[in-house]
């Protein structure tokens, strides 16, 4: 049996790979005409080949010697000249692979050799770099020929340039990748521009979003306000060396902005001296000194409506695509819509503040002997604004009543009525009412207006003197006082039904002290109660919140409402306005005039009781108590003669004027004042007469007495005079 023939090396390994350059090639080699069969190279083959760049070769197998023509190694990349006028010498096969990119030598050498072994065909795309550095991309296909013994022995086939389709995926590559990045980059803008809540919020996330494939030089957000285009937030200008461009710019100017806006549309400018050419007369003012070459205007258009102008800049001439065009413009839409929503809510957000700021009060006025913080937080959603309000009224004879309630509701309705009944309950206060009527005739008003709310209220009459607190609750939270050794407490005080639910309700005061520097602290139920807190543990957080030892001063009392300010901003369960008020009473002021003032209900006889008892605990602290039997009796004839004889309230006014400095004597009047204009007259009972005595009683005690006109009314008056006793003579020394 005779050997099997031996096979030529495979190339597996490609050994000993030369190419040889020539003018036959695969002509010579193969496309010949087969002596045998007669067949001749047709005629077209060689300008067919030439005209499409193709090149042939011929590879030798056995020799691992390829014989290709000239245009197939110019496309390879081997050179026909090594500079002497002669060919190179042949290149073995790895310094061919070392030519080729490294990804793709591999896969070259596998194919080639698959054919090899199979006697099949094979093809391949690879990336060669020239000796020039360029990269270049080379397609071919080749198939094995068999010698008379079966085995391989040519690999013969075409070869051509394929560098324009590597650019071509090399682009498309690029463009894949820019897409996916644009769509990314859309994504998170939308987002960004989704939570920017004030338009302040939309300029700066515009002004620092990166765009994809076209990185801009700078950026600008414009507003239109007024008919004029006006600069809301820039970025890539020096504000100090060369301010933004396009400021203030009427909508009727040869503009690119006010273009844009009149017609809706963007407007692009590739290059400086197209811009001189547009718009001439915004070159020279604006734009000719500033190191930008190409400009996008794009129009900010919500709803129909022109709100303003984005402006891209780049550093250099561009010629904007149609691809970074609808990526801009998109862009654009986004900030509009963005901007739009931005513009209601910062209306919104002034409208309610402007509302509230009206409402609430300015500032709260200097006391003496008193330290007041206060502090209103709007709801955390909806339009910030609600019924939650407080106050500080100053009463005659330097004492201050302290108010704190919350109307039902959160929106306008609900702030007007605050309003309304802030003014009501304050008027009557300030008018000297007790608390107990105070708070009766402020539900009585809210029932008439009839507005569908109800609300709660605490009042509180602080006096200055001793400290005396007389509180009234309308269905709130009960007050917490901080004692003077720093514990904490909640101070009960009896309650009736909130405001303006029954307009004949009662309300019971509740007394209690306060020692000097100790605090009092009033609040709605939005600083104590959350979505996952309840009122007692609200409480019970704000009682251990305000314990312990605290500085004294205004600016201490500041700092706690600061800090209970924080904690309640901090909270993201919170829905609901905050009102707080603390009060601080300092102790009495021997400075501070000496004065009682107080309104008498024309149906509520019993207040002459009360009225006498405080007019009594008066003149005893002003160290005149040897006068309260005498004043007690005077004003209650005074009081009863003004209550009864005419059908409206009486108004009692008790002053202590100190005469002659600390020695001297001191003068107390009293002034009973009402709207009648019936005089009373002294006349002298008979012996069964039960009245008829009062002013001859007042006649009798008093030191001097008189009745005054006024504008509408008059006012009954008496004075006591007061002297100092006098120091007794030391004993005589033995």
């Amino acid at each position: 049996m005779a050997s099997a023939p031996q096979s030529p090396r495979l190339p597996t390994e490609l050994p000993g790979l030369t190419f040889l350059s020539s003018s036959g090639g695969l002509m010579a080699a193969s496309l010949q005409g087969d002596s045998e069969s007669g067949e001749a190279t047709p005629a077209w083959l060689a300008p067919a080949m030439a005209a499409n760049g193709i090149g042939s070769f011929d590879w030798d197998l056995h020799s691992d010697i390829v014989d290709g023509d000239d245009r197939a190694c110019l496309i390879l990349g081997i050179p026909l000249d090594d500079g002497t006028g002669h060919r190179p010498p042949p290149l073995n096969s790895e310094s061919f692979l070392a030519m080729l990119h490294p990804e793709d030598a591999p896969i070259v050498r596998r194919r080639v050799a698959r054919a090899v072994e199979t006697l099949g065909q094979c093809g391949a795309y690879y990336r060669t770099v020239f000796a020039d550095g360029e990269m270049h991309a080379v397609r071919f296909r080749g198939r094995v020929l068999a010698d008379e013994r079966g085995r391989p022995s040519h690999m013969v086939g075409f070869v051509w340039d394929a560098t324009a389709e590597l650019h071509k995926r090399v682009r498309a590559d690029h463009l894949a990748v820019l897409r996916e990045e644009r769509t990314r980059f859309i994504k998170e803008a939308a987002r960004a521009l989704s939570e920017a809540t004030s338009m302040n919020d939309v300029a700066r996330v515009f002004t620092e979003l990166p765009l994809p494939g076209i990185p801009p030089d700078g950026l600008i957000l414009a507003v239109l306000e007024n008919g004029r285009i006006q600069i809301l937030r820039s970025t890539g200008y020096d504000p100090d060396t060369a301010p933004p461009p396009h400021n203030h710019v009427p909508l009727d100017a040869d503009h690119p902005a006010a273009l844009a806006l009149r017609t809706r549309t963007p407007v692009f400018i590739s290059s400086r001296p197209e811009y001189q050419q547009r718009f001439p007369g915004a070159w020279a003012p604006m734009v000719q000194h500033t190191r930008h070459s190409a400009w996008a205007f794009l129009p900010l258009i919500a709803s129909g409506r022109p709100l303003g102008v984005c402006l891209v800049s780049f550093a250099e001439d561009r010629e904007l695509d149609s691809e970074d065009r609808t990526l801009l413009s998109t862009l654009g839409g986004m900030v509009a819509q963005s901007l739009a929503r931005a513009r209601l809510h910062d209306a919104e957000h002034e409208l309610a503040a402007g509302l509230q700021r009206v409402l609430l009060p300015r500032r709260v006025p200097p006391l003496p002997g008193f330290s007041t913080a206060v502090r209103y937080l709007p709801a955390g959603t909806g339009l910030q604004i609600g019924g939650d309000w407080y106050d500080v009224v100053p009463l005659p004879g330097g004492h201050v009543g302290l108010v704190i309630g919350d109307v039902q509701g959160h929106d306008v309705h609900a702030a007007g009525v605050m309003g309304q009944l802030r003014i009501a309950l304050r008027a009557y206060a300030a008018e000297g009412h007790p608390p107990a009527a105070v708070m009766a005739r402020a539900s009585r008003f809210l029932a008439d207006l009839d507005t569908g709310h109800f609300a709660t209220c605490l009042y509180a009459e602080v006096n200055v003197d001793y400290g005396a607190v007389y509180a009234v609750r309308a269905g709130h939270l009960d007050p917490l006082v901080r004692r003077a050794d720093g514990s904490a407490a909640v101070q009960p005080v009896a309650g009736g039904l909130p405001l303006g639910i029954d307009p004949e309700s009662a309300y019971p005061v509740t007394r209690f002290t306060l020692d000097p520097g100790e605090m009092l602290l009033l609040c709605t139920d939005g600083l104590v109660e959350t979505r996952t807190i309840d009122i007692d543990e609200g409480m019970e957080r704000l009682r251990r919140t305000i314990a312990g030892p605290h500085p004294e001063g205004p600016a201490a009392l500041e700092a706690l409402a600061d800090r209970l300010e924080e904690q309640a901003a901090d909270s993201h369960d919170r829905d609901d306005d905050i009102a707080l008020l603390l009060l601080r009473w300092e102790g009495p002021a021997e400075s501070r005039p000496r004065q009682l003032r107080r309104r008498i209900q024309q149906a509520d006889l019993a207040q002459i009781s009360e009225v006498r008892g405080e007019l009594r605990d008066a003149v005893r602290r002003w160290g005149v108590g040897d006068l309260a039997d005498t004043v007690e009796l005077l004003t209650s004839e005074l009081v009863t003669n003004a209550l009864v004889h005419t059908d409206r309230d009486a108004v009692l006014t008790a002053r202590l004027y100190q005469e002659g400095g600390p020695e001297g004597p001191a003068r107390l009047r009293v002034e009973v004042d009402d709207e009648s204009d019936l005089w009373p007259r002294r006349r002298t009972p008979g012996e069964q007469a039960s009245s008829g005595r009062g002013l001859m009683l007042v006649e009798a005690l008093s030191d001097a007495w008189g009745v005054d006109p006024r504008g509408s009314g008059k006012r009954m008056w008496f004075e006591l005079i007061h002297r100092q006793p006098k120091a007794a003579d030391p004993e005589p020394q033995p």
